[in-house]
């Protein structure tokens, strides 16, 4: 079962944990557990099995009244193609108090919706995998490829790093016709090692996909901050006897279309209104210390979790205008421009093991993984076609603002405009060496 649709169960109270029955704990409670508890175990397990080979079916339960069945063979042979050939996970959309339309009209989605927020494009551990057995859709949990074939998907390299676990991540938020998202920071490396036990925390960066004309990102500190004042002032806001004055602690920088904003973890930040980002960051992503969320409620008419005083400990206060203008704020190096074919290095900032590229091309582009697994997605051109010059796989087409896997395995691929000008971004780990 996709931890999707898991999760739409929580909502309906309808699933017990591992152990205990938790079945009437908020959503929110029991999708922590599941996400720092009972996921981990189960895939500790499943991982046992599938290597042992012991499973002899596998069942795809995302339906209750279309329960479907393949055997252990089917499941593998599945699982190894998809490690060989570009691919696409299953992407879910969620509403957001923040939420906008952009997600709604640009990837037709139900109109009945108030909005949606989030959209997890590229999350392999959350996301699900489609395999298609004698005509027949098989869902499964994209993690199962990572489990499976995770040395082929991911590469030596990164897999010696990383293990089982894919640590790039690409999500969207949309606010566009919506909200400021809440203003928050990431807890820094040594905070989450020593906090939580893990071994990296979430670097990440807004790609902005789309933007209205008064879009806006809140990125860093101004200078000469009062911090003792700001964090009395973030506790005020959260008793409710103040409202948060962001603009006088905040940057406030005007955002456009294809902007891109660099985030290493310990930085204020959040993006305005009226803008569609594209969120590249590392794998973990539920540590996000909300320090101002507008005054607003959830949308379960609640206020919703802040975290002033673990935001206090991992701020870093010397990340103020000048640091952002020079180091994460809009930095494109121009690397090649030449015969139809711009590529530009968009960061991601030296704090972050995440590389990221732009392509702009009129005709084909020549790729590499290095033996690092790739994660693109398509920002601007209707549609483009991903090619094997060895003929590894076969062709597979990609359209606009869709993100797509390319493992480590195929090595060399081309990535061909259909129809005009097109642009890509691509994310892969930075080597060691």
């Amino acid at each position: 079962m996709a931890r999707w649709e898991i999760q739409q169960r929580f909502r309906r109270h309808e699933v017990k944990a591992l152990g205990i029955d938790n079945h009437e704990d908020s959503p929110s409670v029991q999708y922590k557990r599941g996400y720092f508890n009972d996921w981990n175990i189960i895939d500790r397990y499943k991982d046992e099995l599938m290597q042992e080979g012991r499973i002899q079916f596998w069942i795809d339960s995302n339906r209750r009244d279309e329960p479907k069945m393949i055997t252990d063979a089917q499941m593998w042979q599945g699982l190894e193609r998809t490690a060989h050939k570009p691919f696409r996970v299953v992407p879910f959309f969620d509403p957001a108090p923040w939420g906008g339309q952009w997600m709604k009209e640009v990837c037709d989605l139900p109109r009945e919706e108030q909005n949606y927020g989030w959209c997890f494009d590229c999350v392999p551990e959350e996301n699900s995998l489609y395999l298609e057995a004698e005509g027949t859709l098989f869902e499964l949990p994209s993690q199962d490829v990572v489990l499976a074939h995770s040395r082929e998907l991911l590469g030596q390299q990164v897999w010696a790093r990383f293990g089982k676990s894919f640590p790039i991540r690409f999500d969207f938020l949309d606010t566009i016709g919506g909200g400021n998202l809440s203003l928050q920071v990431h807890p820094t490396n040594e905070f989450a090692q020593k906090e939580f036990g893990l071994p990296y925390t979430q670097d990440e960066s807004y790609y902005l996909l789309d933007a209205g004309e008064d879009a806006v990102v809140y990125l860093g500190l101004k200078e000469g901050v009062d911090k003792v004042q700001m964090i009395e002032d973030l506790r005020a806001a959260q008793r409710g006897e103040i409202l948060f004055d962001a603009e006088k602690y905040v940057n406030k920088l005007p955002a456009k279309k294809h902007d891109h904003y660099l985030i290493p973890a310990g930085t204020i930040h959040c993006s305005g209104a009226n803008s569609m980002v594209l969120e590249i960051s590392s794998t973990p992503s539920i540590f996000t210390f909300k320090l101002w969320d507008w005054a607003r409620l959830g949308l379960d008419g609640k206020p919703r979790p802040i975290n002033v005083e673990r935001g206090k400990f991992v701020i870093q206060w010397e990340r103020t205008t000048p640091f952002v203008k020079a180091e994460i704020a809009n930095h494109f190096e121009v690397l090649s421009d030449e015969n139809g074919i711009k590529e530009e290095r968009t960061g991601l900032h030296p704090n972050e093991f995440i590389e990221t590229r732009r392509h702009t091309f009129s005709r084909p582009v020549e790729h590499n993984t290095n033996g690092g697994v790739n994660v693109l997605n398509l920002v601007d051109g209707e549609a483009a076609l991903i090619e094997s010059p060895e003929g590894k796989f076969e062709p597979f087409e990609v359209h606009y603002a869709e993100t797509f896997i390319i493992p480590a395995c195929i090595g060399r691929y081309t990535i061909k405009p259909l129809k005009g000008e097109c642009m890509t971004i691509k994310a892969y780990i930075r080597t060691t060496t």
